[in-house]
């Protein structure tokens, strides 16, 4: 028998495969015990609020497992503009590369985009700045939570619309974002003068 921790892997992980199968909209709670191979009040006793509860297990098991993945990539950044670039690019080369995203992009479009802005994001925000606050606080204080939201929205928008000037998946192209628009913005923190 599964540890319980092992169990709600396998269930999330049966929610994301379900997902890429008939995209989210029309998976239901049958189609993740089958998959999970578990009876559906094993479900409901794991997860009490329904098929809601399972997707959102899903986003936050997915961001969570994200920011492990940004942590490794940010360590041994020793300045600002070298964890926002590195921050940057690796976010949205991860969302790029994500097959799950891909196939809900693919199949259900505005299912993702709904996920990622209007339901999800306060979530995603919420993990990000505190993920973010212990990098980007030397630098930029008590607005570290405003630059990580920022970060997050920018990521997101341009992942969901790419655009044809700025790229914030090629390192280059990220540099000059983040010199034209994002040290300017967070300057007087960053030099140690006080914000007006």
């Amino acid at each position: 028998m599964a540890a319980p921790g092992e169990l709600e892997a396998r269930v999330i992980d049966a929610v994301r495969r379900c997902c890429e199968r008939w995209g989210v909209s029309k998976v239901t709670i049958d189609d993740v015990a089958a998959e999970a191979g578990v009876s559906r009040a094993t479900i409901y006793r794991l997860f009490p609020g329904g098929r809601d509860t399972l997707l959102e297990a899903m986003r936050v098991a997915d961001t969570e497992g994200f920011l492990r993945l940004l942590t490794s990539k940010l360590e041994g950044a020793g300045t600002l503009e070298e964890i926002l670039v590195r921050g940057l690019v690796e976010a949205t080369v991860a969302l790029r590369t994500d097959e799950h995203l891909q196939l809900v992009l693919l199949s259900e479009p505005g299912a993702l985009a709904h996920q990622l802005t209007v339901e999800g994001l306060p979530q995603i925000v919420a993990l990000t700045g505190t993920f973010l606050a212990p990098w980007l606080g030397p630098f930029v204080g008590d607005r570290s939570d405003e630059l990580a939201e920022w970060l997050t929205r920018c990521v997101i928008s341009y992942f969901l619309v790419p655009s044809s000037h700025i790229d914030l998946g090629d390192r280059p192209s990220a540099e000059r974002f983040v010199r034209r628009f994002v040290l300017p913005a967070f300057e007087p923190a960053v030099s140690g003068r006080t914000t007006p």
